[in-house]
């Protein structure tokens, strides 16, 4: 399964993750070192500007900016509640790409309440693509405020789910209000990358309805199909490619005598 399937299904992965409840969440804490990816590389400087021979511009931080899943309109919030231990979950959650329109990562935002015991927590995940460091973590602020760090809690194949628990009520009124989310983590030659995710909508997401369960199920049925009719059309593109080389390559016919 590629990364562009795990990203546009992160809504389904991370809901599967809130089925655990508040209890699973320290079993979760343990990282799971994936098989070694290839680094994501620095953004290239031009050789022989004076940005390219300092210092910084090798491990200073790279900002890489995100929007929204093309297909995705606005954030989307998800109730449940888990059987086990009678704790309603609800999540805001929302994927992102680059410019290129490569998936880079989904966001979630958990809110959990069990009234019989009296208990609320809340918890911010994200999938993040492999090619990172584990143990330092991750950091998140919201328009440069003060930041909260979180860890990564498991990796597979195709990316890492990382997570801050018990985030104070305080981060989620900023980001209710707040217009990027700053999400930092180091890449595998140590240096700072920071992923800035705009923030448009998710408080009117995160207070507003739940959307209902068949209507997202409709919608992953529809955004799968568009899934798969791309990766055949580039499929096709490709053979094409394949097969244009060879006669592109080969030599002319000698002329008749």
């Amino acid at each position: 399964m590629s990364f562009t399937r795990t990203a546009t299904l992160a809504r389904a992965a991370l809901l599967g993750l809130a089925g655990l409840g508040l209890a699973a969440a320290p079993a979760l804490a343990q990282p799971k070192k994936p098989a070694a990816p290839a680094p994501a590389a620095p953004a290239p400087t031009a050789p022989g500007t004076p940005a390219a021979n300092t210092p910084a511009a090798q491990t200073g931080p790279q900002i890489v900016a995100v929007k929204s899943e093309p297909s995705q309109a606005d954030w989307t919030k998800v109730c449940g509640k888990d059987q086990g231990s009678g704790t309603d979950i609800c999540y805001t959650t929302r994927d992102f790409v680059s410019d290129q329109g490569q998936p880079v990562l989904a966001v979630a935002v958990y809110e959990m309440k069990n009234p019989a015991q009296k208990q609320e927590v809340r918890v911010v995940r994200y999938l993040l693509p492999l090619g990172l460091l584990l143990q330092p973590g991750i950091r998140f602020n919201v328009d440069g405020q003060a930041a909260t760090a979180g860890r990564f809690a498991v990796c597979f194949p195709n990316g890492c789910f990382a997570e801050a628990g018990g985030v104070d009520a305080g981060v989620i009124a900023a980001m209710k209000k707040g217009t990027t989310l700053n999400v930092s983590v180091q890449n595998q030659t140590q240096r700072e990358v920071t992923f800035a995710v705009p923030l448009a909508g998710f408080g009117k997401a995160f207070d507003g309805p739940a959307i209902d369960p068949k209507v997202l199920e409709e919608q992953q049925k529809k955004l799968q199909a568009e899934l798969e009719k791309r990766s055949e059309d580039m499929r096709k593109k490709l053979e094409q490619q394949q097969g244009a080389a060879p006669a592109a390559g080969a030599a002319p016919a000698p002329a008749a005598k």
